[in-house]
Order: C-alpha cells, then sequence, then structure tokens
C-alpha cells in the first residue's frame, strides 16, 4: 500500500489535504504531533533539547514551551541547526515504526511533514505529494489565521526550502490556488488514480 510524504509551504493548505486524504481512508502521521510527543518530559529528546537550550524554554510543569523554542530557532538559523540535528533523527524512527505498523496493516499512509525534505523523511516515502500556492495567497491567507504581520510571514516563507527546489522534488504538485471545493476535487482525484488505482493493479 501507498505511503504518500505530504509537505508544503506555511499557508499552502497542507493540513486541509492531510484532513481529505484521512477522510477517504488515509492513516496521517502528523511531523508536529510527532514531535509534541518527543518533547514529552523527561524523554532523551527533552534532556538533550533543555541541555542545549536552557531550563528558561520550560513551562511552570516541565514541559517545553515550544513557542519560546520557536522564538529562539526562528530568529536563528545556527540555533534552528542544532534543534534539527537533536529531533530530526530520532524523529524519523518513530515516524518509520509507524509507517511499518500500519504498511503490515495494508493500509494507505500520510506523513504530513512541513520539513519532508530537510529532515530526509523522502527516504521512508513512497511518493511526495506537494501543495503550492501563490505567494499573496499565502500572505493574505496568513493574516486572516494568525494575525501576523507582512514582514512575520515573509520571514517565515523566507525561513523555509526554496518553493523551487521543494516541488521540484516533488512527485505530485497539489495547486491550491483556488478555493476549498476545488482542492478537495483534485485531492480526490489523485486518491482514486495514485492510491486506489495501485491497489487495485496490486
Amino acid at each position: 500500500m501507498l505511503v504518500i510524504g505530504l509537505t508544503g509551504g506555511i499557508g499552502t493548505g497542507k493540513s486541509e489535504v492531510a484532513r481529505i486524504l484521512q477522510k477517504l481512508g488515509a492513516v496521517v502521521i502528523n511531523a508536529d504531533q510527532v514531535g509534541h510527543e518527543a518533547y514529552a518530559p523527561n524523554s532523551e529528546i527533552w534532556h538533550e533539547v533543555v541541555s542545549t537550550f536552557g531550563r528558561e524554554i520550560l513551562q511552570p510543569n516541565g514541559e517545553i514551551d515550544r513557542k519560546k523554542l520557536g522564538a529562539i530557532v526562528f530568529a536563528d538559523p545556527q540555533q534552528r541547526a542544532k534543534l534539527n540535528q537533536i529531533m530530526h533523527p530520532r524523529m524519523a524512527r518513530m515516524v518509520a515504526e509507524r509507517i511499518d505498523r500500519w504498511r503490515a496493516k495494508d493500509v494507505p499512509v500520510v506523513v504530513e511533514a512541513a520539513l519532508l525534505f530537510e529532515a530526509g523523511w523522502d527516504s521512508l516515502v513512497d511518493e511526495v505529494w506537494a501543495t503550492h500556492s501563490p505567494e499573496k495567497e499565502v500572505i493574505r491567507r496568513l493574516q486572516g489565521r494568525n494575525s501576523l504581520s507582512e514582514g512575520e510571514i515573509r520571514r517565515r516563507i523566507d525561513a523555509q526550502m526554496p518553493t523551487a527546489k521543494r516541488l521540484a522534488g516533488a512527485t505530485v504538485v497539489i495547486d491550491n490556488s483556488g478555493d476549498m471545493a476545488a482542492l478537495e476535487c483534485t485531492v480526490k482525484s489523485l486518491w482514486q488514480h495514485r492510491v486506489k488505482g495501485r491497489n487495485e493493479q496490486g
């Protein structure tokens, strides 16, 4: 059964595509959720992150405050690289274990990860599907959703892998420049031809 790596820049509709695929019958492994589990207090990753970035990133209950940590790593590429070196290999093991579990049950799996290529997780999947929207549309969406300034949004876009590079590495590019109905129609068509079609051939 097909294992899809789903990626895309901020505000391009990646989570919406994951939701549609889940409704169609796929199991979605969300990288943010895996990351949240990886940060569990007193885990191996928790100890490494706290010793690297200091106890001031902790909440009173001992959990890592991801907003505080995010502020540190978004502002400094070197700090971001340090965090990625701690997180990516360990999270890759967690994701691989989950893929194996579902593959054994013959269920289509979607690994939803903004940093799929950067983390090297594209090696864990059969195909990479990447969402894409024009930058103007991304800025409009994020201003409505997150109340971020245009400058903050552009900084976040610039902190990501260049769009052209991400799309060049994808098996499928999902254009999300239209409305939700158009996106749903595109994803259902891909599901029918690439997932169900593959299963019927197998």
